[in-house]
């Protein structure tokens, strides 16, 4: 499993233009090949950063949706609100010995 972790600081007047944007493709990201969890959260110290926190079955999934025609229109509707540069990770859990 894949672990993705986009963190994502809009402009204070920007945030539900945001919000409207998300709660529109939320759904078909959920439904996209290869997800299994996705959710979004907001920071308590800065209420215009937030962090989309998704699962994928594997690497190839989030590649397929990183390429897909949702993510294209989605990200390109959100980018042009973003106060800095957003910053994104993909993990995997590792198990370590007691």
């Amino acid at each position: 499993m894949i672990i993705r972790i986009v963190r994502m600081t809009f402009h204070p007047d920007k945030v539900s233009e945001f919000l409207t944007i998300f709660n529109n493709s939320k759904s078909k990201i959920r439904y996209f090949e290869g997800c299994q969890h996705l959710e979004l959260w907001q920071s308590t110290e800065m209420p215009n950063a937030f962090t989309t926190y998704s699962h994928w079955q594997t690497a190839a999934d989030l590649e397929n949706y990183r390429h897909s025609e949702l993510f294209k229109t989605t990200w390109a509707k959100t980018r042009v609100l973003f106060a800095e540069k957003p910053i994104a990770s993909s993990n995997e859990i590792i198990t370590v010995a007691d």
